[in-house]
């Protein structure tokens, strides 16, 4: 399925609490894990070592947190895509939460709701939450809202 094109900050903001949609399945491997863990340098063994993890507390290793919630960006591009503005920077982080682990072979998809918009002089803060759920868990594995500041359009001020 294509990625909803939202080409404005109006229609942007007319989204707002609306559902965009669902990303394709993303397959968890080992592979991704270790790879990971060599990128940050966090080696701990519930994410590295499958034999030990198998005796641990999710008889797997597990991804790491940050590698959930690193899945967001590429994920985002299968649910919508800003067509606005000449930079879309990557603002910061409202809040963040892993309520369950995500085991090695688990497949995850991502949701995204627009929350909040709202205009500035620089250009437009976009925040979303995303909620990346492994299928066949009944909890997500990470919910964040992200702060996404769209530069480069002329934009109305009256609402600072």
């Amino acid at each position: 399925m294509a990625p909803r094109l939202i080409g404005s900050v109006a229609e942007a903001e007319a989204l707002v609490g609306q559902p965009l949609g669902t990303s394709g399945g993303l397959l968890v491997t080992q592979e991704r894990i270790e790879a990971f863990a060599d990128a940050t340098g966090d080696h701990q063994w519930i994410h590295v070592d499958p034999e030990k993890a198998a005796e641990g507390p999710f008889g797997a290793t597990i991804a790491h947190g940050y590698l959930t919630l690193s899945l967001i960006p590429g994920l985002t591009g299968e649910v919508y895509q800003l067509a606005f503005g000449s930079a879309r920077l990557n603002y910061g982080l409202n809040k963040v939460r892993f309520p369950s682990p995500v085991p090695v072979g688990s497949v995850v998809r991502m949701s995204a709701e627009l929350t909040e918009v709202r205009r500035a002089a620089q250009g437009a803060y976009i925040t979303t939450r995303f909620t990346i759920t492994a299928d066949g868990a009944s909890k997500p594995a990470c919910i964040a809202e992200m702060v996404v500041l769209v530069v480069g359009e002329a934009l109305e001020t009256d609402q600072e």
